[in-house]
């Protein structure tokens, strides 16, 4: 049967999905948004789809969250990381260590434990250094950036553009300490933020769980985390618009990315918030971010 799911029935779907026995209505409720009333009505109309049986996901159930299922994975790390000096002037960003273990590494093991095996890194800054990921992962396929010091990030998405659906997409300096919050069925677009009463960092203003404005700074926002997913029509139209904007907008060469489909381009999109928090995830932007993370650098 292939039955397009709601929001609701996705993600109770997906929450069965990370469980090993039955669970209870209660226990969907602490991991959900949804009351209990809510619950036992969409738990009635998955067991009639046969999605559910006994409080498990079906064979059916997996089947209906596959069209929701990521496929790919694309890393933009082809810049320099100039904030990150000295590091940086021998090592990539992304190949930097903290605690013992490159800062790329953990955002693809992630990956990897979700079942998402078609890894894409665009590279160019000391690109050959990242050849030493092979010899752990070796699935991981290389696109290269030749004018990654001639414009912003942008023009990584551009030798990436043809791989952008159903895919996620890493800023690849983020140190992940809650791999859960890469996910293998995602509902929508949409870019992992932090809650905040106030940032001066980027930041998103929401309405209803839509993205309406990305900006730097503000109050009572969603602060940016460099993580994002896109869906199979959303990754279509940005293989079009990030080289239109590339190419024929003025600045374009000088944006970042995501300011294709939330600026330039906004009004064909519609990008959802997907909450994450402070001890998920952290962006190692500064040397002495580097230094609060990981104490060896502090000398």
């Amino acid at each position: 049967m292939n039955q397009q799911l709601t929001r609701q029935q996705f993600d109770i779907l997906s929450f069965l999905t990370l469980e090993k026995q039955p669970v209870s209505q209660n226990q969907i409720k602490e991991n959900t948004s949804y009351s209990l009333e809510m619950i036992k009505c969409i738990m009635s109309e998955l067991k009639e789809y046969g999605f559910v049986n006994d409080r498990t996901i079906t064979v059916s159930g997996i089947a209906a969250l596959e069209p929701y299922r990521v496929k790919r994975a694309v890393f933009i790390a082809a810049g320099f990381g100039k904030r990150l000096v000295p590091v940086t002037l021998n090592t990539p960003k992304p190949l930097v260590r903290v605690d013992g273990k490159r800062i790329i590494d953990r955002l693809i093991d992630a990956c990897l434990a979700i079942g998402i095996t078609e890894i894409y890194i665009v590279r160019g800054y000391l690109s050959e250094q990242f050849d030493q990921l092979l010899y752990k992962y070796p699935m991981v396929r290389f696109l290269e950036n030749p004018v990654y010091g001639e414009t912003n990030n942008i023009s990584s998405s551009m030798v990436a553009r043809y791989f952008l659906s159903n895919a996620y997409v890493f800023e690849a300096d983020l140190l992940i300490s809650n791999p859960k919050i890469i996910t293998p069925y995602h509902y929508t677009s949409d870019f992992l933020a932090i809650r905040k009463d106030s940032t001066d960092d980027w930041c998103f203003t929401v309405k209803d769980g839509v993205i309406t404005e990305e900006k730097t700074g503000g109050t009572g926002c969603w602060q940016m985390v460099g993580i994002s997913y896109w869906n199979k029509e959303d990754g279509a139209k940005l293989s079009n618009d990030i080289k239109e904007v590339f190419e024929n907008s003025p600045g374009g060469k000088d944006c970042y990315w995501e300011q294709v489909p939330l600026v330039f381009n906004k009004e064909h999109y519609k990008v959802r918030i997907r909450e994450c928090y402070d001890s998920d995830i952290v962006e190692i932007d500064t040397f002495s971010e580097l230094k609060a993370a990981d104490r060896a650098y502090d000398v």
